[in-house]
């Protein structure tokens, strides 16, 4: 037997154990084809969960911001101004409707989109007379935006705004989930979110028209008629009902899975304090994080290395770590387009790092981890601190 001890991934699926019985029902019923009655219950239950009025299941996050974007009216040639750290799915689909994306850079204290910068870009397209076709807020590794002020400037401009939720299931921002203030918010449940369903997604929204067309549009657009009738593109983007079942049984485990998260945040956090150079994503003054991912930056000068040169320690200890997202406004796909500010996304790619946060993860790898932190710093092992407990 090897004794290299098992590899530790960034964030892994947390089954509840419900899940085998709702995907048993599904086969008893037959209903193994996309939709049947675990998506309708899954599209109740989830919309209850976050506070919206209306919930469609969909194949992914990414299809759930294609139709959100289609449907708050971009078309070719628009401008949609969206938050520049983030993953490419947050900006792809404003591709793939001919649109054109503009960056806002984030602020410090939430690593979220600006919104004096947003406030800024939505008066400079007004004096041209171009307002954006729409705006689309992402919520990071688990914290929401800071939504007041873009709700109202958004508002004061006429201009839909999409918040993309994927990575913020579990937030809230005072005493709300994120993804219910806009026009239309989205989800993902991809493996490595708080709950998943292997793959999938939700659009949110109070408006029920916009929902209904919502989902048509993800199952090919198929008119009310007895045959096959279409008078408009459609898309093949329906969650399957075994997938739904998953998500009921994850969505039942919700506050536990991230409570859970938050927990191994914490242990970070206290067990790496006498560590020099280390900064945590700051948790901001107005809702729950739930650290779907734990965060934090690395100055080099301080810590005696690099962000990249931490990644490659982990690594050699079987510890999968990654850099915080590359910002939309540096990728060579997006080269030259608008961004205003750009500078804190930037610092924040440059010296970033994202840690092992999975909500089953055991106590002595979570040691592991927070042990080869510690040794990858010379100045910390000039001065060795005893590592906690985790829980």
């Amino acid at each position: 037997m090897s004794d290299v001890p098992p590899r530790i991934l960034l964030s892994t699926p947390h089954m509840s154990g419900r899940e085998q019985a709702y995907v048993a029902d599904a086969f008893a019923s037959n209903w193994i084809a996309p939709l049947g009655p675990h998506v309708d219950a899954f599209e109740a239950e989830f919309a209850r969960t976050v506070g919206s009025r209306h919930a469609a299941a969909l194949s992914s996050g990414t299809a759930a911001l294609h139709l959100a974007l289609q449907l708050a009216g971009v078309r070719p040639d628009d401008e949609v101004l969206v938050s520049s750290l983030t993953f490419s799915a947050s900006v792809n689909p404003i591709a793939y409707l001919g649109a054109r994306p503009a960056f806002i850079d984030s602020e410090a204290r939430s690593w979220n989109m600006d919104p004096a910068l947003l406030e800024q870009a939505l008066e400079d397209r007004a004096r041209a007379g171009r307002l954006p076709a729409a705006v689309v807020v992402v919520h990071l590794y688990g914290q929401s935006a800071d939504l007041h002020p873009i709700v109202d400037a958004c508002a004061r401009y006429g201009v839909p705004l999409v918040e993309d939720a994927a990575e913020a299931l579990g937030a809230t921002y005072h005493g709300r989930a994120p993804g219910t203030f806009g026009q239309s918010g989205i989800f993902s449940f991809n493996g490595n979110k708080v709950i998943t369903t292997s793959g999938g997604g939700m659009l949110v929204s109070d408006d029920d028209a916009l929902v209904a067309h919502a989902r048509k549009l993800a199952t090919q657009a198929r008119d009310p008629a007895p045959h096959y009738e279409h008078s408009e593109i459609g898309y093949n983007y329906r969650l399957s009902n075994v997938l739904a079942a998953i998500g009921r049984a994850q969505l039942e485990v919700l506050e536990e899975r991230v409570l859970a998260r938050r927990a191994v945040f914490e242990f970070y956090r206290q067990a790496l304090a006498g560590v020099p150079g280390l900064r945590w994503m700051p948790e901001a003054p107005w809702g729950r994080h739930s650290r779907w991912l734990t965060c934090l930056t690395v100055d080099p000068a301080e810590f005696g290395a690099d962000r990249e040169m931490l990644r490659l320690a982990l690594e050699a200890h079987g510890i999968e770590a990654r850099p915080v997202w590359k910002p939309m406004h540096l990728q060579p796909v997006f080269a030259g387009l608008p961004t205003w500010g750009g500078d804190v996304a930037r610092d924040l790619f440059e010296h970033g790092l994202c840690l092992p946060s999975g909500s089953n993860l055991r106590e002595t790898e979570l040691e592991r981890v927070a042990e080869v932190v510690r040794a990858a710093s010379p100045s910390a092992r000039r001065n060795p601190a005893r590592v906690p407990a985790a829980r």
